[in-house]
């Protein structure tokens, strides 16, 4: 296998992937800007080790000579993923990453020629962001191929790492996202709810502005797609309430008070906890003839799923690697791939 780096590699979900991929046998190497952090990580699995930013371009083709892929978990990726891809595409190395963020997979889409031309992959959201809900779209759509109208929707239980918080803060001003004929509408934060069903138990849930709203509708063609996450209704309420305000929360100083909360938390949930807890994916289609199509994936929790899912895709692309241009996971790995990783079952 050739040589891959995990960027990013003392966060949270970047130490899960590692875990899996010495399990393996892997030896990536490790990289970031926090010299400390990763020259110790390397020095305890004795894995080499590069240290530098993505602030400076100029030396992005020397940190990653000889690099066949980089799998990108530095977020946010809304300042990360750009300088990162294109250092990917002056040395022609793979590029992956755990995104979520709908402006991040736009960006990357955008450079699907560029990839194609430098013969590198360029697949975004490798993890639960949007592996699980992607996959399920395309089961789906398979199934009813004349479907017009998706929803999707996920309950997830465990709670989230300081880096996805920090990323959610951030997307509070730019409120919710859904597509309508096609194209990308701004609406606003928790815009609906509504409820959903599995195993005779109900769930309450609100619209987010979800990877999906952007690559469902690459992966499947279904030009109406809303995502929903499971709340309780007065967090939706709160969530609406925001609205009010929501111009004020993109100020700096309001941003670095938010993220400052998040920095209270630990660094993403235990592993006893992670064990203990899963998430539920719904998703629905329908045609314009009225036909609907239902189906429920259960799966880990969605740390758990990232680290195998993250490290089964960059094994397929190292292993036969695919032509170049911009992916979704379905599109990489087929609808099914999901419903084969540990713990994830597929009902309907």
């Amino acid at each position: 296998m050739g040589g891959w780096m995990l960027y990013g590699a003392n966060g949270y979900t970047a130490k899960l992937i590692l875990d899996l991929a010495l399990q393996a046998g892997q030896r990536p190497v490790l990289a970031g800007r926090n010299r400390d952090a990763i020259n110790a990580l390397a020095k305890q699995h004795d894995l080499p080790a590069r240290i530098f930013d993505l602030e400076h371009p100029d030396t992005l083709a020397s940190a990653l000579s000889g690099i066949d892929a980089v799998l990108h978990c530095a977020g946010p990726f809304s300042a990360t993923a750009a300088p990162m891809l294109d250092g990917c595409l002056q040395v022609g190395a793979h590029y992956l990453d755990i995104t979520g963020e709908i402006s991040v997979f736009k960006h990357c889409h955008e450079q699907h020629d560029r990839a194609k031309a430098a013969g590198i992959v360029v697949i975004p959201g490798t993890g639960f962001d949007v592996v699980p809900t992607d996959s399920l779209a395309a089961i789906l759509k398979r199934e009813l191929p004349e479907a017009h109208e998706l929803v999707l929707a996920f309950d997830a239980g465990g709670g989230p790492s300081q880096g996805t918080a920090k990323t959610a803060v951030e997307g509070l001003a730019s409120g919710g996202k859904v597509r309508r004929n096609g194209e990308l509408l701004s609406v606003p934060l928790a815009y609906k709810t509504r409820e959903f069903e599995f195993d005779g138990a109900r769930r309450f849930a609100m619209t987010i502005p979800w990877g999906d709203v952007y690559t469902a509708y690459i992966s499947t063609g279904i030009p109406n797609i809303e995502v929903y996450m499971g709340v309780s209704p007065k967090t939706a309420e709160r969530v609406r309430r925001l609205n009010w305000v929501r111009p004020l929360l993109g100020l700096g100083f309001v941003q670095r008070w938010l993220k400052s909360q998040t920095e209270k938390r630990g660094p993403g949930p235990s592993d006893d906890h992670r064990g203990r807890t899963g998430a539920t994916v719904w998703g629905e289609v329908r045609s314009a003839g009225g036909r609907e199509v239902c189906k429920v994936l259960t799966t880990p929790n969605g740390y758990d799923l990232t680290a195998h899912s993250a490290l089964a895709i960059m094994n397929r692309i190292l292993a036969t690697p695919p032509a170049g241009g911009f992916y979704t996971a379905s599109q990489l790995m087929g609808p099914e791939f999901v419903p084969t990783l540990p713990g994830v079952q597929l009902h309907g």
